[in-house]
C-alpha cells in the first residue's frame, strides 16, 4: 500500500511541476499567446500613439476600395475607378498624383519626367498583391488576387496626369 501512495504522490508532484513550467513559459513568452500584445490600451493611449507615429505608406484614407461586385468569372478584370486628381507633388520632377480603387485594392500613381510610377498600393481585405510593376515606365500595373476574383490596375500618363487603361 505504501508503494501506491508514493507512486500517486510522485505523479501529483510531476503534474504540478509540469503545470508550473507551462505557466512560467507562457509568462516568459508574453501576452502574445493569450491576448493582446502589450495589454489592452485606453482610448487616450491609442490617440497618443497615433499622434506620434508617422502616417502609413499606403493609399490615402480618402480612397477606399470600391464597393462594386467582385469579379466572378476567372480571368476577368473589372475596371478601376479613379478619384479626382490630387495636387502636384512637392518634388520638382513629380506631376499630379491620383488614387485608383478596384474591388481588390487601391493604388496611388504619379507622372514624372521618367514616366508613370506607383507611389503606393494596398490590397482590400481578403485580397493580396500578386504582382507589381511600380515603374517609372510607360505604364505600371498592380494585380490583386483573392477568393472573390482578380483585379488588375494598369496606369499610364496622359499629359502629366495618371489614367487607368485597359490591359493590352
Amino acid at each position: 500500500m505504501r508503494r501506491w501512495v508514493l507512486v500517486a504522490a510522485g505523479w501529483l508532484a510531476t503534474g504540478a511541476l509540469a503545470t508550473l513550467i507551462g505557466v512560467g513559459a507562457i509568462r516568459l513568452v508574453g501576452d502574445s499567446i493569450s491576448g493582446t500584445p502589450g495589454g489592452v490600451r485606453s482610448q487616450e493611449e491609442i490617440a497618443r500613439a497615433l499622434a506620434s507615429e508617422p502616417p502609413p505608406s499606403g493609399p490615402p484614407p480618402s480612397a477606399p476600395p470600391s464597393s462594386g461586385p467582385p469579379s466572378s468569372a476567372p480571368g476577368s478584370v473589372p475596371p478601376a475607378t479613379a478619384s479626382p486628381p490630387a495636387t502636384a507633388s512637392a518634388t520638382a520632377d513629380a506631376g499630379t498624383r491620383r488614387s485608383f480603387a478596384t474591388g481588390g485594392g487601391t493604388a496611388v500613381a504619379e507622372c514624372t519626367r521618367e514616366g508613370v510610377r506607383l507611389v503606393s498600393w494596398a490590397p482590400a481585405q481578403g485580397f493580396r498583391v500578386h504582382d507589381v510593376d511600380r515603374g517609372p515606365d510607360d505604364d505600371v500595373e498592380v494585380r490583386f488576387e483573392g477568393a472573390a476574383g482578380r483585379y488588375e490596375l494598369k496606369v499610364r500618363c496622359l499629359g502629366q496626369e495618371p489614367v487607368a487603361v485597359e490591359d493590352d
